[in-house]
């Protein structure tokens, strides 16, 4: 049993047609029936029924096809791991994030630019959607970084990056930003301005307004970090942020005031394909990501103390 055989039986079940998988892999008809009866013989097993001008895959050809499928898969993993071994430093890297929070983990892109520094012949991007693990499964983002699953596929595999709890950013002179903790069913009585109601941080709140069954008033959503901000700072309304970002950013005219009961939170991490090959690029990044956020924490922790 040979690749190329193989190569001509993966190309025939996806045409399931003998011409135009011919067409396909620019060879001729002939040749091509001439290596499937070659395969047969040695599998002692017919892989299609040839009905007339149709065909289907037998039992034995269903059974062939998965596992072409899954060698296949282990050659091109075999290849990137060659290739990436020979330029290192090159290549590509693309990492799927939940909408909004290329602010929030990255901080204005602070570590996308150290790591172009440190890596200049990476091409990478960074592309905010609401299908991060879907698009991790199905292998178009190499990386995701996102909120926890509740049912992980085993073809993901997850790293913990950080729990994470919101507070209330609010106006440093509201009456509000004297207390140091509030219940969670006080911002009902309090004007919001908040995320779009895809985003996952909204997702939450509105998990928490149903728990406590109040209404939160938000006559404003936006979809970038630094609107939100400036309309707090303005007073136009108080929101609902990650309490790591806003010690962070220890902005003056923001205070941030502690949610209780409950106190809304989420915990973040980074899923990849366990049978996809990853390269030293998505192994630097994590690395590089994991200490980011431990400096920002860090950082907080000095704030606070």
């Amino acid at each position: 049993m040979e690749l190329r055989q193989l190569e001509y039986f993966v190309a025939i079940c996806k045409e399931m047609h003998f011409s135009r998988a011919a067409e396909t892999l620019c060879t001729t008809q002939s040749n091509l029936s001439q290596q499937i009866k070659f395969l047969e013989n040695e599998l002692g097993l017919p892989l299609f029924d040839r009905i007339g001008k149709r065909i289907h895959l037998t039992d034995a050809g269903k059974l062939l096809l998965e596992q072409s499928e899954r060698i296949f898969q282990h050659v091109d993993y075999a290849k990137r791991a060659i290739t990436d071994l020979k330029r290192m430093e090159g290549g590509t890297l693309d990492i799927g994030i939940l909408p909004g929070d290329g602010d929030l983990l990255f901080d204005a892109h602070a570590l996308l630019i150290d790591f172009h520094k440190s890596y200049p012949k990476l091409a990478i991007s960074v592309t905010e959607t609401t299908d991060v693990y879907e698009q991790v499964l199905n292998g178009t983002r190499d990386l995701g970084v996102t909120t926890v699953p509740l049912n992980l596929d085993e073809r993901i595999s997850m790293i913990p990056l950080f729990h994470e709890e919101f507070a209330l950013a609010i106006r440093s002179d509201h009456p509000v930003a004297k207390a140091k903790a509030i219940p969670f069913e006080q911002l009902q009585h309090l004007k919001m301005v908040m995320f779009h109601s895809d985003h996952q941080i909204t997702k939450v709140i509105h998990s928490c307004c149903r728990e406590k069954g109040i209404a939160i008033d938000n006559p404003i959503v936006t979809s970038t970090l630094s609107t939100l901000l400036s309309l707090v700072e303005q007073g136009i309304g108080a929101s609902i942020l990650p309490r790591m970002l806003l010690d962070y950013r220890n902005q003056e005219q923001i205070v941030a005031v502690k949610l209780l009961n409950p106190t809304p939170a989420q915990d973040i991490c980074i899923l990849y394909r366990t049978d996809k090959f990853m390269g030293q690029a998505a192994k630097v990044f994590i690395k590089e990501l994991q200490s980011f956020l431990q400096s920002v924490m860090n950082h907080t922790d000095r704030s606070l103390g």
